[in-house]
């Protein structure tokens, strides 16, 4: 199989399964347009984490990695009324169009961004703690310690999920010692050992290539 078929097969599920909405499509064109990396979420990864924050009821979510605010209208949009979602950028730029995508769809009541580095803005976050759905898809180096805030910040029944953690499959490779896979592995190692966590990962294909995500519920 290869990646041309990948993307076939999502965009039949997309155009099936997945009913974007105008503000969703928006923040897609407005995030290709400001030339933003191509690392958003794919459609059908979006309604995934919308309906993993709707089968657990989810009011209260911490995203680590915003960009343009993609991945986070979809989990803004399966909040209720009163639901809320933090979500922290490294740069100032992506925050501001994702602050953008957020006003344009109406959900600034359920959503505040953190700019800055996410280990500088995760301890200022206790008094918001603890959140149902933690989402964390940053720089990878990082997601040992991403881990362990959101351990911190958990309750019982509490679910993480970790993006991008295959990495076309040379998280697997020992021998790989780039930082981002290298925190990708210890990443999974860590929850795999972790008697707090009830752990798995999923490897998926489709049009953002080789790649999967982890999840895991607090125990």
């Amino acid at each position: 199989m290869s990646e041309l078929s990948w993307s076939k097969t999502d965009d039949f599920f997309i155009e099936t399964l997945v009913k974007q909405d105008e503000d969703l499509l928006a923040a897609l064109t407005v995030n290709s347009e400001a030339n933003l990396p191509a690392i958003d979420v794919s459609p059908n990864q979006g309604k995934l984490l919308h309906i993993f924050a709707r089968m657990m009821g989810a009011k209260r979510i911490l995203e680590i990695g915003t960009l343009g605010g993609y991945s986070t209208l979809w989990l803004a949009k399966a909040l209720p009324e009163d639901g809320k979602v933090i979500t922290l950028e490294f740069e100032p730029r992506h925050a501001g169009i994702a602050a953008q995508n957020i006003r344009r769809a109406g959900l600034e009541s359920r959503v505040t961004i953190l700019v800055g580095p996410a280990l500088e803005s995760l301890p200022k976050l206790a008094h918001s703690a603890p959140f149902d759905l933690i989402f964390i898809d940053a720089d990878k180096k990082n997601n040992p310690a991403y881990l362990q805030w959101a351990l911190k910040y958990s309750r019982k029944g509490s679910v993480i999920i970790g993006d991008n953690v295959v990495r076309s499959g040379r998280v697997a490779d020992a021998g790989n010692q780039d930082e981002h896979v290298a925190g990708i592995r210890e990443f999974l190692q860590q929850q795999g050992e972790d008697d707090r966590l009830t752990a798995t990962a999923i490897q998926t294909v489709g049009a953002k290539g080789w790649d999967g995500f982890s999840i895991a519920i607090v125990d």
